[in-house]
């Protein structure tokens, strides 16, 4: 049989299970996949504890949705993939498992050079980064603000945001620093005087804004800086955005993405894909759990103690 977590009711990390279930079985348009990695997102705890409104809980609930493994079996009528094909997948619910049936557009060819663990870690974070950016309009001449660059999205944007032609100034605290310029930007500081410490970065105006980290003091900078608020977004206040004058992204946003912004995150997680490949894009890895330890990766989240992608191994 395969295995999964599973909770069935909202709580602390402790009521995440490792539990048997039948092996699942392609349906039209669908793979089976036998996760190699799967990742860990600050979204599945949010889940869990609650904090993300979900409708009851009326049968175990299944957690995580990125990884990456490999095909173990495809549906009837799938062509584009065949068993044995490396792939990594976002959107399909329940990742944290031995075996899952993905959609075929939910998934992500994945070359040699590019490992199970780096797949896993790119649907969420760079997906929404990419998308964020392309909604943002994000381009030459531009000169983006970054807050809480050292995180997942916000180490996509610098790196997309850089090759695209913008100048990048990203906030973290100071031991990231270093890591923060390797990837291009220019880093400052949280805290008292930031303003003042972005402006001296900036001497010629930000001219957009995004917003990963979602306190009080990077809205109101935000604000201050940029007179377009239409060009500042956040992916953590979606519930007051609106009322903050600034736009939301991703699953913050009460707004269900459109069309086109849910096809520029695929987008993303292709290019990222290719650019790993060929060494052009870095992806930070963090601690590698077995599966049963499914909690402890939740705990990491949620002290936010988790330096780089968390990724469970079955």
């Amino acid at each position: 049989m395969a295995r999964a977590i599973v909770y069935t009711e909202l709580g602390s990390p402790d009521v995440l299970q490792l539990v048997d279930i039948p092996d699942p079985v392609a349906g039209p348009g669908q793979v089976v996949v036998r996760v190699e990695a799967a990742g860990v997102n600050p979204l599945d705890a949010k889940r869990r504890s609650g904090k993300r409104p979900m409708p009851p809980i009326t049968e175990p609930r299944r957690v995580g949705f990125d990884g990456a493994g490999v095909i173990d079996s495809v549906g009837d009528d799938v062509t584009e993939f065949a068993v044995g094909d490396r792939v990594a997948f976002g959107g399909a619910d329940g990742s944290y498992a031995t075996l899952l049936v993905v959609q075929v557009e939910n998934l992500h060819t994945l070359p040699d050079a590019v490992t199970a663990a780096e797949g896993a870690a790119l649907s969420i974070p760079v997906g929404t980064a990419y998308q964020c950016l392309r909604s943002l309009q994000v381009g030459d001449g531009d000169t983006l603000l970054i807050h809480a660059g050292s995180g997942a999205v916000g180490q996509a944007a610098i790196q997309f945001a850089v090759a695209w032609g913008a100048t990048v100034i990203a906030t973290g605290s100071p031991e990231r620093h270093e890591q923060l310029r390797e990837l291009g930007a220019i880093p400052v500081a949280y805290g008292d005087g930031l303003v003042d410490r972005v402006r001296t970065a900036a001497p010629n105006g930000v001219t957009v804004v995004l917003d990963c980290i979602g306190t009080d003091e990077a809205i109101e900078v935000s604000k201050e800086l940029v007179a377009d608020h239409d060009r500042i977004a956040t992916i953590v206040r979606g519930p007051d955005a609106e009322s903050l004058g600034i736009r939301a992204f991703s699953g913050g946003s009460p707004i269900p993405l459109t069309k086109q912004e849910l096809a520029w995150r695929e987008e993303g997680v292709r290019v990222a894909i290719d650019l790993i490949a060929s060494g052009d894009f870095q992806v930070e890895l963090g601690a590698e759990l077995p599966l049963s330890e499914a909690a402890e990766a939740h705990r990491l989240i949620e002290a936010h103690q988790a330096r780089g992608k968390i990724t469970l191994v079955p």
